[in-house]
């Protein structure tokens, strides 16, 4: 992968995980507000779709469910499986993410 190409897909992961940190602060506001709320499955799908990062910082920072379960596992669960994939991508060999990615053909 090219130089640039790294950089825009990073830029891209930053900006998904600041719009997932906004949204986790928005619900956290209307908690405290007691406004209409964002669903627990849609925080937990914005998490899984690529940012998890976010909203594991928004849950630390703002204290915002930080006790409910199952909601907390699940989010260390994708949160988790985000860093393995993310370690396969940066260390397997240069053919093997290839070859991995053709089986989803």
């Amino acid at each position: 992968m090219q130089l640039g190409q790294s950089f825009t897909l990073f830029l891209i992961y930053l900006l998904l995980n600041v719009v997932v940190f906004c949204v986790y602060w928005w619900d956290k506001q209307a908690a405290i507000e007691g406004e209409w709320r964002v669903r627990e499955d849609t925080l937990l799908a914005l998490a899984f779709f690529g940012g998890s990062l976010g909203a594991v910082t928004a849950q630390q920072l703002l204290r915002h469910k930080t006790r409910k379960e199952p909601f907390r596992s699940s989010l260390r669960m994708i949160l988790a499986f985000h860093i393995a994939a993310g370690l396969f991508w940066l260390l397997a060999p240069a053919g093997t993410l290839m070859a991995v990615l053709s089986l989803f053909k």
